[in-house]
């Protein structure tokens, strides 16, 4: 197993979560970058919703609170507001995903990034997301309820 990630498996999915970063249960993951946190959607929220077919990330420079608007994101299933897990000021933007949205579903945890922030209150915010094995048992229990199996 790749020890930079945790794992799961229900039924024939298997789903990943990168460790040593946090997650919101919407599906959003942050990696905290020195004073930058790097965001995007987790391997089991692009899995769930199917191939990505257009992707947008509010503008750098862009100021927001925890639950605000970070992305839209279209799939053949499903149109998607994704939340921001944090408060503060959008610094970069993956401008890869206009050409290639597809990178969400490629690569989740890597070039298909959505976002660069830099958070306005990170360690009062970062009380209210999950660790990586948290979120891995969140995954598994959403994964086996959609599955009937809970």
């Amino acid at each position: 197993m790749d020890s930079e990630f945790l794992e799961t498996t229900v039924d024939k999915f298997t789903f990943r979560v990168k460790r040593n970063c946090w997650y919101s249960a919407e599906g959003v993951w942050a990696q905290l970058e020195g004073d930058r946190t790097r965001l995007g959607l987790t391997d089991y929220l692009q899995q769930s919703s199917g191939d990505m077919a257009f992707v947008e990330v509010r503008p750098s420079g862009t100021e927001m609170k925890a639950g605000n608007e970070l992305a839209s994101v279209e799939t053949m299933k499903v149109q998607m507001e994704v939340a921001s897990p944090l408060s503060g000021t959008v610094v970069e933007v993956n401008e890869r995903l206009e050409a290639k949205p597809e990178l969400v579903n490629e690569d989740p945890y890597g070039e298909g990034w959505l976002a660069v922030v830099v958070p306005s209150a990170w360690e009062a915010e970062r009380a209210s997301l999950l660790s990586d094995e948290q979120y891995l048992e969140a995954v598994r229990g959403k994964a086996l309820k959609e599955l009937g199996k809970q």
